[in-house]
């Protein structure tokens, strides 16, 4: 489990790519703390480490994984938000996160409002009913509250949020324009409620 709060912004520095591909990434992590098998968030995936080295850990990713995240697109040099596990005690700053990720959205807009700025994103169809104004949503790993769902009445597809400065200098979520693919996992409180009520999940 996660919290949303990004600790590190990691760096692909190489991809195998026989099999399920295999992803090199650097990182400012102690890697001596990092124990193999142990699951760290990579944009909001969660990614088992299957070796380490010196100042990074490589992680392998399923053809599944591909199908529903931003992953097959990333590339030598790519910058990634890294979390990871939580550990019993710890500070739960941002919300329950479980790093399974339910879909990829798109940056419809983004624009400054005051200091921060403010980004549009559209979601896939299946996805929106789990998606409220005042909710917590993860963005590439990020979380963050959902300041209004637009056009409920046809499905509300489209929903808002602010990105403070510090979370732009903090994560990879300032680089993000119109276009821009992201990570979209749903709150877990709303996907079990759904399923309560008999609503289709992603």
């Amino acid at each position: 489990m996660f919290t949303g709060i990004i600790t590190d912004i990691g760096r692909i520095r190489a991809i195998e790519a026989q099999g399920d591909p295999r992803y090199v990434i650097e990182t400012h992590y102690d890697t001596g703390t990092i124990d193999i098998g142990a699951s760290i968030a990579c944009d909001g995936v969660c990614l088992t480490v299957i070796a380490k080295d010196r100042d990074s850990f490589t992680v392998q990713v399923s053809a599944e994984t591909l199908s529903l995240t931003t992953l097959g697109g990333w590339q030598a040099s790519t910058r990634i938000n890294l979390e990871r596990a939580l550990k019993v005690g710890d500070e739960l700053g941002g919300h329950i996160v479980s790093g399974h990720v339910d879909g990829v959205g798109h940056v419809v807009s983004r624009q400054p409002e005051n200091e921060s700025e403010r980004f549009r994103i559209e979601a896939p169809a299946v996805l929106a009913p789990f998606i409220a104004r005042k909710g917590s949503i993860a963005i590439n790993g990020v979380s963050l509250t959902v300041n209004e769902v637009e056009g409920l009445e046809t499905g509300g597809r489209v929903f808002g949020v602010n990105i403070i400065p510090h979370t732009q200098d903090a994560t990879t979520l300032g680089a993000l324009a119109a276009g821009s693919a992201v990570n979209l996992e749903i709150d877990m409180l709303a996907r079990y409620v759904g399923r309560l009520l008999g609503k289709e999940q992603p």
